[in-house]
């Protein structure tokens, strides 16, 4: 039985609920359903499941585009009702026939609906009466088979098989056919034919292991694979090749050559170390506060490309062909009439490093979304779907909240507790980098940071952070390698609080999204500690193994709480962002798969080299 049936406009006014289902829904799976799939370019899902404490539900919906509006059915996850997409078919049929834009009130549709669902349940009946009998025949017809087959001495005459040659069941048929007319001449006329044709083959059989004659067929001619093999070896003939030896490298003209390249700390005589200078002072001002555009070197518009098999064909943006690929005489997009904008959307996706199952959700998402709309005079199809997914990709790397890190963390300072901020991730991304990246920005609004360094397992973590922090010139917790992480991070916040630290960053161990005992002291880590924001440091190169990290990362720390509300990726910082030129769909997989925003961006090696991420910039170079 439906929970609940309604329909709301693309603006969120609820136009119609269904007064039959008066019960009241737990938790609140509508909101969810926007929020995850319809603000979020999962509309193409065929239904979406809501889990929450004492309330389990499947919802369905689809989209009249036309008019702007959403139906959606609710119903327990425990059933399985046939008749909703059925349903809700036909009530979008009939409701768009009664809508006006003008009304608010749509009490008279309760009858409508109600003889709808009748339709519906009776119709789904019939389909399920209907398959139950088509089982029980076949069913009745594989017994038939085996029947006859047990009759004959249950063995097949000179190895033949039953079936048809083709691979249907012709032979099976007939043998029914036969044994239910009470005969038996079908049948052993159908066993003295197989037995008669494959008489020759079993002479072979029975005299021997194999049919010689048989093997000498598939076996290939010795001249041409001695003629081949001559050409291959004619041809091949290998060249010598000069040894290439490397070169000097030469930094300035000016200096002698054995300068020793040494840029670590100096050092006195005495061998106690200098005071350094502030790093403020040697990077400059760091990037996070200016206004960069991030996108790929080569910002030049260029003719529109559409993908022509393995071929790129470039086609020119004239009036008349302009015109000649608009559709004619259609009123209303048809999903025929998107296939081929949104197949090569989705190569265009693809080789921006974009993962192939988030390239297809997208795809069909816009197909959801344009299906049955109108197409205004003088469009094109292809810049109608073109815009569809700008607006999608725009939608899904805006940040859902705020992410004003220097506004939270003067609110944590009011509380007279530190803002904790903890850096998770794989091996090898450069966290303990970017988080000295971080602190050097932190430093520059007038923060006091402290670092703790909870790698206690990979060596030469500690020694790592403590070079950043005395570059830096801020304090650092540590105790050491082999201790437990979660303690360490629990005391290093402890101590900021005594010394009036306004933010903690924790450095953690890089673990791979499979590593059970790593992802569990991770866990721990952030459940005991309950951190401000827990950021992920990712790769922009990783490509399609960003969908596996990330959801990995997520399904563990939420498998190994113990909270009803556990504690996800709240932001995503990306590295090595200046190695990629215009392969940027890492960051679009990333936010498609967490939801979590990119908060920041680290683009070079300097403490400077970190950076906002520019929506509009990445769209453009996914579209390009």
């Amino acid at each position: 039985m439906l929970e609940q049936l309604l329909i709301f406009s693309r603006g969120g006014l609820i136009l119609w609920t269904c007064k039959e289902l008066s019960n009241a829904l737990k938790g609140s799976p509508i909101d969810t359903l926007i929020r995850s799939c319809l603000l979020e370019e999962r509309s193409g899902l065929a239904s979406f499941v809501y889990d929450a404490p004492g309330a389990s539900y499947t919802l369905k919906w689809t989209f009249h585009n036309e008019l702007g509006l959403v139906f959606v059915a609710v119903y327990q996850k425990i059933l399985q009702l046939l008749y909703v997409d059925d349903l809700l078919s036909m009530v979008k049929r009939e409701f768009s026939v009664v809508y006006d834009p003008t009304r608010t009130d749509y009490g008279d549709f309760d009858d409508v609906y109600r003889q709808l669902r009748l339709e519906a349940e009776a119709r789904a009946e019939e389909i399920k009466k209907s398959s139950k009998v088509g089982a029980r025949i076949v069913g009745k017809k594989q017994e038939l088979v085996q029947k006859a087959k047990f009759d004959q001495g249950g063995k097949k005459n000179g190895g033949g098989n039953l079936k048809s040659e083709n691979g249907g069941d012709g032979a099976d048929d007939r043998l029914v056919n036969g044994y239910v007319n009470g005969g038996r001449g079908s049948l052993d006329e159908e066993v003295k034919n197989r037995g008669s044709v494959n008489d020759k083959e079993n002479l072979s059989s029975n005299n021997g292991a194999f049919d010689v004659n048989k093997l000498q067929k598939l076996r290939p001619k010795a001249g041409k694979k001695n003629d081949s093999a001559a050409v291959v070896s004619k041809g091949s003939k290998p060249e010598s090749k000069k040894k290439v030896t490397k070169k000097n490298r030469v930094w300035d003209d000016n200096k002698p050559k054995d300068v020793k390249l040494d840029y670590t700390d100096p050092v006195t005589e005495n061998g106690d170390e200098h005071v350094n200078y502030l790093a403020a002072e040697i990077e400059g001002e760091s990037m996070m506060d200016k206004e960069e555009v991030i996108s790929s070197d080569s910002e030049e518009e260029e003719d529109e490309q559409v993908v022509d098999g393995s071929k790129s064909v470039t086609k020119s943006k004239g009036w008349f062909s302009s015109m000649f690929q608009s559709i004619a005489g259609k009123a209303n997009l048809e999903r025929a009439d998107l296939e081929p904008a949104l197949k090569g959307l989705k190569d265009r996706l693809m080789t921006k490093n974009v993962a192939e199952e988030i390239a297809e959700k997208l795809c069909e998402s816009v197909a959801t979304s344009l299906e049955g709309k109108k197409l205004e005079k003088f469009t094109l199809v292809s810049s109608t779907v073109k815009a569809a997914m700008e607006d999608a990709l725009v939608r899904i790397l805006t940040p859902k909240r705020s992410i004003d890190i220097l506004r939270d963390v003067h609110a944590a300072k009011e509380q007279g507790k530190p803002y904790v901020v903890v850096f998770v991730g794989v091996n090898g991304v450069g966290k303990s980098t970017n988080l000295a990246k971080v602190a050097y920005w932190l430093l520059q609004h007038k923060v006091s940071v402290m670092m703790a360094a909870c790698d206690t397992f990979r060596s030469g973590a500690v020694e790592q952070l403590r070079t950043h922090a005395r570059k830096l010139q801020i304090p650092i917790f540590e105790k050491g390698y082999e201790k437990d992480p979660a303690i360490v991070a629990k005391e290093a916040i402890q101590e900021a609080t005594r010394n009036g630290s306004d933010v903690v960053l924790v450095d953690t161990a890089g673990r791979m999204q499979d590593n059970e005992p790593l992802m569990r002291a991770l866990s721990k880590l952030i459940n005991l500690n309950n951190p401000d924001l827990v950021l992920f440091v990712g790769e922009a190169l990783v490509g399609n193994d960003a969908v596996d990290q990330l959801s990995k990362f997520n399904q563990k720390l939420a498998d190994l709480s113990n909270s009803p509300n556990p504690r996800l990726i709240d932001g995503i910082l990306l590295t090595k962002f200046d190695t990629i030129d215009d392969k940027v769909g890492a960051t679009l997989s990333m936010v498609y798969i967490s939801g979590a925003p990119v908060m920041f961006v680290g683009c070079g090696q300097s403490y400077a080299d970190l950076m906002k991420l520019n929506v509009k910039s990445i769209v453009k170079t996914l579209l390009k």
